[in-house]
């Protein structure tokens, strides 16, 4: 499965075992949503399960709110991350409180799913990274795989969660894995061994980072789409690093960052999002507090840059090869 598919599979089969659970949101009915990855579900599960919405995100989710606080499991769709803004009080002030202003007798658990990144040339409105100011706000989780098979797998635990879960899909990745090497040929899923997802149940903890290659002379912290393109460096530079996938940024496995970092002596934090106040600033302090007398040089940082996302000059933006082979150059001098 592409990750697409992959989505829509873990929706298909949550939506059979649990008649709670609904999917909402713009266009996402009998268009199957502009992605498609709610393609087939109204069809089979009917209107009251599956139903489009207005062109309003603080509606979207201010609804959902109220459907999980009376029983519901709704998973919204924001079609676009960068369209998440409109819904952030409903989110901030409701969704994440709702549990500790009630003192436990309401909760929200509602999933939103909503593309996110560039790559594709969506410009500065298509093309934004917001995780960051997700994981400032206490009582959400945020959520972003970088394969089909997590995809699926998180996905399924992320609904199943009595909290609210933002689940951030790298849409630069949807069809295919990539290197970051734009002018190259595109690959498919069908190539990679993470594009083989079961079409049954099966769920991956929330909180669990995934090591996606050992080594020991460097830490490399990654998701979503950078996670491919800093596979891709390390490949080309022959560097014996040790890649690090984080899956969910909020649980955060600290452990497993803790762990690698003091035996390589060395960390490296890429995301695509803006630098100043990224999760890559977050990440970065922890190493440090946590594995300072282990450190052989300071942290270092790979991302966007403190501007809009530009459409022209999207390559000069995007955290590519050549800037995380010039900062691996950095690091391992130092």
């Amino acid at each position: 499965m592409n990750m697409i598919q992959a989505i829509n599979s873990a929706l298909d089969v949550l939506m059979d075992r649990d008649p709670d659970i609904v999917v909402m949101g713009e266009d996402v009915g009998y268009f199957g949503g502009v992605f498609r990855a709610t393609a087939g579900l109204q069809a089979k599960y009917g209107k009251t399960r599956v139903f489009d919405t207005p062109i309003s995100e603080l509606g979207i989710i201010g609804v959902a709110v109220g459907m999980g606080a009376y029983g519901l499991r709704p998973v919204p769709e924001i079609q676009f991350a960068d369209y998440i803004y409109p819904a952030f009080d409903q989110l901030v002030s409701e969704a994440a409180r709702l549990r500790y202003r009630s003192a436990g007798e309401f909760t929200a658990p509602i999933t939103v799913r909503s593309p996110f990144g560039g790559g594709i040339f969506g410009g500065q409105t298509h093309s934004q990274s917001p995780e960051g100011i997700f994981t400032h706000v206490s009582g959400l989780k945020t959520v972003i795989p970088s394969t089909p098979y997590d995809a699926k797998g998180l996905l399924i635990a992320a609904i199943e969660d009595n909290d609210p879960v933002i689940f951030f899909e790298p849409k630069r990745i949807y069809n295919g894995p990539f290197s970051g090497h734009y002018d190259r040929p595109a690959k498919n899923w069908s190539q990679h061994p993470d594009g083989e997802v079961p079409e049954d149940y099966y769920r991956i903890e929330l909180g669990k980072a995934r090591v996606v290659r050992r080594g020991a002379d460097l830490t490399i912290l990654a998701y979503g789409t950078m996670v491919h393109v800093a596979a891709g460096v390390i490949e080309e530079q022959g560097i014996d690093a040790e890649l690090i996938d984080l899956r969910t940024l909020l649980p955060l496995d600290i452990e497993t960052i803790e762990e690698s970092v003091k035996k390589t002596g060395r960390c490296m934090v890429i995301h695509e999002a803006t630098r100043t106040s990224g999760f890559g600033a977050e990440l970065s302090a922890l190493v440090q507090e946590r594995c300072f007398y282990h450190l052989e040089a300071p942290v270092e940082r790979v991302t966007g840059y403190d501007t809009p996302y530009p459409h022209s000059l999207e390559w000069a933006y995007f955290p590519g090869p050549v800037r995380i082979g010039e900062a691996i150059k950095k690091i391992m001098k130092d």
